[in-house]
């Protein structure tokens, strides 16, 4: 499992011009995607540091500021590169068993007190922020 965060100063995620999720003030962006072999190890792990990063301004981690978080899932974060002109997306978990795992990372953010945003699973997404610092990290389980 992958998650790029991004420490946002609002952002909101719209689906055929309806917004679907939307954050406001500080808090994170999370591109999550998810890969063969994921499960419930890599579901904790992701999670736990997108409440605990001290990443927010003044060294804060999400708990500690009661931001809220906009998790939208990105198969994306799997595409290879390596070879030709076109990505190749094998290393993405196909739809039925990557939407449980992201839906299982809002549940366990949602059961540790965080507001939780997200965008539409599978859907074409127009995802807008306002990136703070501008502030991004990798985060690999």
């Amino acid at each position: 499992m992958r998650a790029v965060l991004q420490r946002v100063d609002g952002a909101q995620v719209e689906v055929e011009g309806e917004v679907v999720g939307a954050i406001e003030g500080e808090g994170l962006l999370a591109l999550v995607g998810v890969t063969h072999g994921d499960g419930p190890e890599q579901v904790a792990t992701i999670t736990r540091k997108i409440c605990e990063l001290r990443i927010l301004d003044g060294e804060r981690s999400v708990l500690d500021a009661g931001a809220q978080v906009l998790v939208v899932s990105q198969f994306t974060l799997y595409g290879d590169v390596r070879k030709g002109r076109r990505p190749s997306w094998s290393g993405a978990a196909p739809g039925p068993v990557a939407e449980p795992l992201v839906e299982q990372v809002v549940e366990a953010l949602r059961e540790r007190g965080v507001t939780v945003a997200t965008g539409r699973f599978g859907a074409m997404m127009r995802v807008g922020l306002t990136n703070d610092g501008p502030f991004t990290i990798l985060l690999e389980a």
